[in-house]
């Protein structure tokens, strides 16, 4: 058959403008809730945005006559076992590092006591920051993209929109946002190996919820800039901040990207064949 800028040679909708599709769809929802919100004064909260790209997400595999479980993996125990093993490394992602700070004197702790609503209200906040953000840069764009251009260019894309959505934040200044952009965009590029290579979203959300729930909830550093409520609270030395991250957060050290590059390189090299 023949193909054209619309379709593809099996007289498919080429990939791309999936990608077009969804954002049209995800402007539906999105303008009236931006009238709605000035018209009545509310906010619009993270639970909402991650609720409609979900809905965009769905609603263009429905379209695609595609199965929900081509988004989002097959939901079975292997899934849990793979959002299980995202936790640990994203958590080891951010105690590792202020660990060894520790021990070289850079950061000293302060422990904090707070209401337990408190802490599940953040807990819950930062959940619904993840599954909007791997939603909208793991799920189905980046899943389209890698069916127009491959798996690299698609990486690059997506890495570059997230570290867009980033530049903004609070503390991102000076040497700072330098290894704060270096640092997010190698960040996307894991949580992208990770969806490629078990071709499910779980570990992508397991490796970001923790990573931002150990350094924000529980070591009290900044994440992204934004300041969480936390059990500990690290008391920095006359280190720079290049050392500990400053007020963006441990994910802008120097030792933050070290351990970065590693996970992102031990996941490029994992051999899926043999993870049994």
């Amino acid at each position: 058959m023949v193909s054209n800028i619309f379709h593809n040679t099996e007289r498919k909708v080429r990939n791309i403008w999936w990608v077009v599709i969804f954002f049209f769809i995800l402007s539906l929802f999105l303008f009236p809730l931006i009238i709605l919100a000035d018209y009545y004064n509310f906010e619009i909260l993270i639970i909402y945005q991650a609720i409609i790209i979900l809905a965009a997400s769905v609603i263009c595999q429905i379209l695609r006559r595609k199965p929900q479980s081509d988004l989002t993996g097959k939901i079975d125990v292997v899934w849990f076992k793979e959002l299980f093993i995202g936790w640990i490394l994203g958590g080891a992602l951010m105690i590792l590092p202020a660990l060894i700070l520790t021990v070289l004197g850079y950061i000293h702790w302060q422990t904090n006591s707070y209401a337990l609503s408190a802490i599940t209200s953040g807990i819950s906040t930062m959940l619904a920051v993840v599954i909007a953000e791997e939603l909208l840069f793991r799920g189905f764009i980046f899943q389209r993209l890698i069916g127009a251009f491959g798996k690299w260019p698609a990486q690059l894309i997506m890495a570059g929109l997230f570290l867009l959505t980033h530049l903004n934040n609070p503390g991102m200044t000076g040497a700072i946002k330098i290894l704060a952009s270096i640092n997010i965009f190698i960040a996307s590029i894991m949580f992208g190996i990770a969806f490629i290579k078990t071709k499910k979203l779980a570990m992508p959300l397991g490796l970001h919820f923790m990573a931002n729930l150990t350094q924000g909830t529980v070591l009290g550093f900044g994440v992204s800039g934004e300041k969480e409520i936390s059990l500990l609270t690290p008391i920095f030395s006359n280190a720079p901040a290049w050392i500990n991250g400053g007020d963006f957060g441990l994910e802008a050290s120097i030792l933050g990207l070290i351990f970065l590059l590693l996970l992102t390189i031990s996941l490029h090299f994992w051999n899926t064949e043999k993870k049994a």
